[in-house]
C-alpha cells in the first residue's frame, strides 16, 4: 500500500493510493497514518477495506507521510564512498544522531536556508517507519518491525554541523529540514529494501545517483542495532544515510542550496520529491 497524508500543514487527512494512481480519502477508517495504525493490525484493517467506495480526492498538498512522529533517528557515513568524500573513515558501528521533529516537513514543502547559513546541503536517504515496538531485537527479526518505507531529504548546514562546538544535531534540524513522502510504502512492497536506486538533481544537474545495495550498515542491522539503546515504537521514523554527491563533497570547492535552487530526489518505488528552496 501507498499511505498519504494530505491538506494544509497542520490539518492533513489521511489517504491511500488506489491501483489506478487516484489517491482515496482514509479518513473514515483511520484518525491520521500515525502510531498503531502502522502496526500490522492498524495496516491489515486499511488493506482489508474496498478503496473504490472510499472517496477520491485532488491533492493540493502532500503533507509528511507519517503524523505524529515521536522519534526522528539518522544514521550518517553509512555509504563508504560518501564517507570518502567527507574525509571521514567508514564507522565501526552505525553512527547516531537526532533530527527534531519540528523539521518535518512535506515533500513538496518549500525547503528555507535558515539565518547564518553559508552551507546548506542536501541527502537523499532511504526513510524506515517502524510499525511494531522495537526492544533488544535480533537482526534475523528486524524488518518485521518495520511498517514501511519513504524518500526523506536529509537537509544539512554543513558549518553548524561541523564547525559549530557539539553534536551533529544543530546542524540538521532547522525548520524545513525533513521533507518526509510522499507516500509511505508498506513493506509486503518492498521486496528488497537493500537494492533500491536513488538519485538527487539541482536545478536540473544529477547530483546523487547511488542505491542502498552500498549500505555499510543495513536497514535490518540499524532496526537491530538501535533496539539495543532505545525501544522504537510506531511511528518512529529512521533516515539510514546518504550514498555520494553532497554539495560538501563536490571538488574543487564545495557547492550550497541558495535561494531560488530547485531540488529534484526519488528512490525506485517510493515516490520522488520536488522541492524550491528560499532563504529564512
Amino acid at each position: 500500500m501507498k499511505l498519504l497524508r494530505y491538506g494544509p500543514k497542520g490539518h492533513e487527512k489521511p489517504g491511500i493510493v488506489d491501483a489506478d494512481g487516484v489517491v482515496r480519502d482514509l479518513s473514515g477508517l483511520v484518525d491520521d497514518i500515525a502510531g498503531e495504525v502502522l502496526t500490522d493490525q492498524g495496516l491489515a484493517g486499511i488493506a482489508e477495506a474496498d478503496l473504490s467506495s472510499l472517496p477520491a480526492v485532488e491533492v493540493d498538498r502532500y503533507g509528511p507521510c507519517v503524523g505524529g512522529v515521536g522519534k526522528f533517528i539518522c544514521i550518517g557515513l553509512n555509504y563508504s564512498d560518501h564517507a570518502e568524500e567527507s574525509g571521514l573513515e567508514v564507522p565501526p558501528e552505525p553512527v547516531i544522531f537526532a533530527k527534531a521533529t519540528s523539521a518535518i516537513c512535506g515533500p513538496n514543502d518549500t525547503v528555507e536556508i535558515p539565518r547564518g547559513s553559508k552551507a546548506t546541503d542536501w541527502e537523499v536517504e532511504l526513510g524506515v517507519v517502524i510499525g511494531k515496538e522495537a526492544k533488544y531485537v535480533d537482526e534475523a527479526e528486524a524488518l518485521e518491525h518495520v511498517a514501511g518505507y519513504c524518500v526523506i531529504n536529509d537537509i544539512s548546514e554543513r558549518d553548524f554541523q561541523n564547525k559549530r562546538a557539539g553534536q551533529w544535531t544543530k546542524g540538521k534540524s532547522a525548520d524545513t529540514f525533513g521533507p518526509i513522502g510522499p507516500w509511505l510504502v508498506t513493506r509486503d512492497e518492498v521486496s528488497d529494501p537493500q537494492n533500491l536506486p536513488m538519485y538527487l538533481e539541482v536545478n536540473g544537474e544529477r547530483r546523487q545517483d547511488g542505491s542502498t545495495n552500498t549500505m555499510v550498515f543495513g536497514v535490518a542491522h540499524i532496526v537491530s542495532y538501535l533496539s539495543q539503546f532505545m525501544s522504537l515504537q510506531p511511528g518512529d521514523i529512521i533516515s539510514t544515510g546518504t550514498p555520494p554527491g553532497v554539495g560538501m563533497g563536490i571538488k574543487p570547492e564545495p557547492v550550497y542550496l541558495k535561494a531560488g535552487d530547485k531540488m529534484e530526489l526519488g528512490i525506485e518505488g517510493l515516490g520522488v520529491q520536488r522541492q524550491d528552496v528560499v532563504q529564512c
